[in-house]
């Protein structure tokens, strides 16, 4: 049987072109006229798959803060049940979204510099789906460092975010190691993050008194 993924839609190539440009040029520097061109197809053609340019972005950006939480649903709900390890989950999670984070930097991008330009209740749902995504993460690094209070974990996570979505601002094209090779550190960086959390949570040594 076949493994190779499905050819991408019409829809999907003018939305990985419409990202890609809006990133390099923001949204109001390109044209659907560019956009189309991009996909072989006239600037009104578009129109038969998107009422607009801002159609687009509010499915980019719905669109990947939606995938970004149904993809650590997945991954938080592979070990059946009784065998679940959080470490495990963890790294998963952390997993998928460095993936993200190298293979779609034209949306952090976006995210960073377009999303006010969405209507408000588009907006809204992407920072609902955000607000999930976060609480997803929240509940497993509790589990994995139960030493960090609830608020902490939210703290680091949204810390490892920052971390992860910097990739689109590191340096220039092949100043950097290769994809695996950064994949790895963004990896032991995170993780690392979450444990020198851990480890420095508490009291100082020393304070409350009848300490040895």
């Amino acid at each position: 049987m076949s493994t190779q993924a499905p050819a991408p839609t019409r829809r999907e190539q003018i939305l990985k072109e419409a990202a890609r440009l809006f990133a390099e040029r923001g949204f109001h520097g390109v044209g659907v006229d560019e956009i189309g061109a991009a996909v072989g197809i006239s600037g009104p053609g578009l129109y038969r798959h998107f009422a607009g340019k801002e159609a687009m972005l509010a499915e980019l950006l719905v669109g990947i803060s939606g995938r970004l939480l149904a993809g650590g649903k997945r991954r938080a709900a592979e070990v059946p049940e009784g065998e679940r390890d959080p470490a495990a989950v963890l790294d998963s999670l952390v997993r998928g979204h460095i993936d993200f984070a190298l293979d779609d930097r034209p949306l952090i991008v976006l995210h960073d510099r377009e999303l006010d330009r969405l209507r408000d209740t588009d907006r809204k749902l992407v920072r609902s789906l955000q607000r999930q995504y976060v609480e997803l993460w929240v509940q497993v690094v509790c589990e994995v460092h139960p030493r960090l209070s609830e608020a902490e974990a939210r703290a680091c996570v949204h810390a490892v975010f920052g971390l992860l979505n910097s990739t689109p601002h590191l340096s220039r094209p092949g100043a950097l190691p290769g994809r695996a090779a950064t994949a790895e550190l963004l990896h032991r960086l995170a993780l690392g993050a979450f444990r020198a959390a851990a480890d420095g949570s508490g009291p100082a040594s020393g304070e409350g008194g009848g300490g040895v």
